[in-house]
């Protein structure tokens, strides 16, 4: 069933894509801002209180619907809960275009075009990055929304499928991402301070959550793409960036495509809301970054889609004959 329901909320996906403030994305976000405004007092525990809540709430509820359904109406309905579920935590559809659009203006010739697009993406100052430097940023930003709204969502659904809670899997994942870095964003840009507690609490448990997901995204890149430099980058070059675990897809993704990647211009970045030029990183061993670079990257994440949704097909195909 896990086979199926991904199959389907991606085809779904691409057809006809959430679009930006649907309604399910404007309750889960005006769900964490309540919760951070009545149970966020600055303590610790209370930011404990407040992430578990947040995120806790949507998995149980996705949960208990996905067993409501199967004790009731059967695995059919129980499938088509899954779907939905899916559909709305995974998708390229949900961050491609300005990834497209980038490309698109890049291979125009239109820098200042490129520079806006990523600057609105991803709010922060571009003006001033060259050609290469935006296309580096573009990869990193591009690789790591890739795992966030699609791999890391797969693995959790198929990890809790296991158990019987795929769908509760799907929502863990993404409601983890998403609260951290919507409460960050609400402190800098709306001005409506979150404590340092609550950002402690979010930043330690997605660093949990996303441990596992991290390291499988790395394994499916180094196999579609160059394994041993993908491995080599992985091992000697993740320390890199400023967050283990994106640091292990970066380096991963450096390596199985042959290209230079930093790290501190995307801690620096994150953190400040600007982008800095390429004197300010670290880099990783590589090419430097040329717009070719974001077809490999294309092709990378596609063929890396591919390769688990075989092998999710063999397993299931397995499981019944079995």
């Amino acid at each position: 069933m896990s086979f199926l329901a991904i199959l389907f909320a991606l085809l779904i996906e691409q057809v006809r894509p959430l679009a930006p403030g649907n309604p399910i994305h404007s309750t889960l976000r005006g769900w964490s801002m309540a919760v951070s405004r009545n149970i966020d007092t600055g303590d610790a525990p209370h930011g404990w209180v407040a992430w578990a809540l947040a995120v806790g709430v949507p998995t149980v509820v996705a949960a208990g619907i996905h067993l409501a359904l199967v004790w009731t109406l059967g695995y059919v309905a129980a499938l088509l809960w899954s779907v939905a579920v899916l559909y709305a935590c995974l998708g390229f559809r949900q961050f491609s275009h300005y990834f497209t659009d980038i490309r698109d203006a890049l291979d125009e010739g239109n820098e200042d075009g490129a520079r806006n697009l990523l600057a609105r993406w991803q709010q922060v100052d571009a003006s001033e990055l060259p050609r290469r430097e935006i296309v580096r940023h573009v990869i990193e930003y591009s690789v790591l929304a890739a795992h966030r709204h699609v791999f890391g969502v797969i693995a959790w659904y198929v990890l809790l499928a296991v158990l019987g809670l795929g769908p509760a899997g799907a929502v863990l994942f993404r409601m983890s991402e998403f609260v951290g870095r919507y409460w960050k964003y609400k402190s800098l840009a709306q001005h409506m301070p979150v404590s340092a507690a609550l950002h402690e609490a979010a930043a330690k448990a997605w660093l949990v959550i996303d441990w596992l997901p991290a390291r499988i995204t790395a394994v499916g890149f180094a196999v579609v793409g160059s394994f041993e430099d993908a491995i080599d980058g992985w091992r000697n070059h993740a320390q890199q960036f400023p967050n283990d675990n994106d640091g292990v897809i970066l380096a991963a993704t450096s390596g199985a495509v042959n290209v230079r990647l930093g790290g501190e211009a995307l801690r620096t970045a994150l953190a400040t809301g600007t982008a800095p030029g390429a004197g300010d990183t670290e880099s990783t061993p590589g090419r430097e970054p040329e717009p070719g670079h974001l077809r490999s990257v294309v092709g990378l994440v596609w063929r890396t889609v591919v390769m688990w949704m075989v092998l999710l097909a063999l397993l299931t195909l397995a499981r019944l004959i079995g």
